[in-house]
């Protein structure tokens, strides 16, 4: 997965996957970025800039949200978005299930929900998919619902997908399921 580049099959299938529908233009992807201190991961960036800027086709199952929209009906961070600071998990996290006293899990939450992500999207319910843009897992789509969060992509388990935007758009084209790794090999708990 190169964040940096965008490879030219890629962008092949996500032309693919997506008619062309009212793409940002550099101008305006360049204007978000210096707005708030990031680069947008490739292909995510050349897809915004060059093809659309949000679809109702999918994925997911509410279409793929704008560049910086939120959904009505997930939570949203406390605080303001900050997408220059690092998104702050690396492996699955279940929160439901966290021992933790309440004031001590909220900061951390409002990390998850407001920090160096942008939101690709709803399956509704409060269960968003999330693009890193900031911290080590830059370019990986992250599932996050009011319970916990979880990577996508096969190296992480739970699914045969390749990681990353142009990975989880291949994905939902080729009408797999979202978590469809053979039983007993999902990875992180």
């Amino acid at each position: 997965m190169n964040t940096d580049h965008a490879h030219p099959a890629e962008l092949a299938a996500l032309r693919t996957a997506f008619e062309a529908d009212a793409p940002l233009g550099w101008d305006r992807v360049h204007a978000f970025e210096a707005e708030h201190g990031i680069v947008l991961p490739e292909p995510y960036r050349t897809f915004v800039a060059e093809i659309s800027d949000g679809s109702y086709a999918g994925p997911p199952d509410y279409g793929l949200m704008p560049l910086a929209e939120l959904p009505d009906d997930g939570r949203e961070a406390d605080g303001e978005r900050c997408l220059a600071e690092p998104f702050p998990l690396t492996e699955a996290w279940v929160w439901e299930e966290d021992d933790r006293p309440e004031e001590e899990l909220e900061p951390l939450l409002d990390q998850v929900f407001g920090h160096g992500s942008i939101v690709l999207g709803t399956d509704g319910c409060g269960m968003d998919w999330h693009l890193v843009v900031t911290g080590p897992h830059r370019g990986h789509v992250w599932h996050i619902t009011g319970e916990g969060a979880l990577p996508f992509g096969a190296e992480f388990g739970f699914t045969t997908a390749e990681p990353g935007f142009a990975g989880w758009v291949a994905h939902w084209a080729a009408n797999k399921p979202w978590f469809d790794a053979p039983e007993g090999e999902s990875g992180a708990a």
